[in-house]
């Protein structure tokens, strides 16, 4: 059963990211529609904003990201990073457009390595993600 601190918590972050999460969406896809990097790059700020926020949260409860909210975070990255490489490859996708999704991306990746690294260091971050020699099962080099 949920404790109270545990659904506070989720509250917190469904809040986080329905206001701070969609006003950044928004704003990135005003800037698509107006060929503006500058906007978009407000819309990516704004996102990342949501990003630190979650993270404040996760410090405040001395938790971590939960399984759901890592799979769809990635999921999703890994998802739109698709449409994003077709749109540039087989679509007429402009020069504002294409920063904007660099801009994008790049932030996002940044910012997943910058928590990494500032929540289980940087031998830590990797010893997450190495495998050994002899089995190459997934997650296998993981430290309890």
């Amino acid at each position: 059963m949920p404790t109270s601190q545990h659904i506070e918590r989720g509250i917190l972050v469904f809040t986080i990211w329905a206001s701070l999460g969609f006003l950044g969406l928004g704003i990135v896809l005003e800037g698509f529609a107006r060929d503006s990097w500058p906007l978009s790059a407000c819309g990516v700020g704004v996102i990342v904003l949501a990003f630190v926020a979650h993270i404040i949260v996760n410090g405040v409860c001395d938790t971590g990201f939960t399984q759901g909210e890592a799979l769809l975070g990635i999921g999703t990255y890994g998802f739109l990073g698709l449409v994003f490489i077709a749109s540039a490859l087989f679509g007429d996708i402009s020069m504002p457009d294409l920063y904007s999704g660099l801009t994008l991306f790049g932030m996002l990746a940044a910012g997943f390595l910058a928590y990494l690294a500032t929540r289980h260091g940087l031998r830590g971050a990797f010893s997450r993600f190495h495998m050994k020699g002899d089995d190459m099962s997934f997650g296998a080099g993981r430290r309890p």
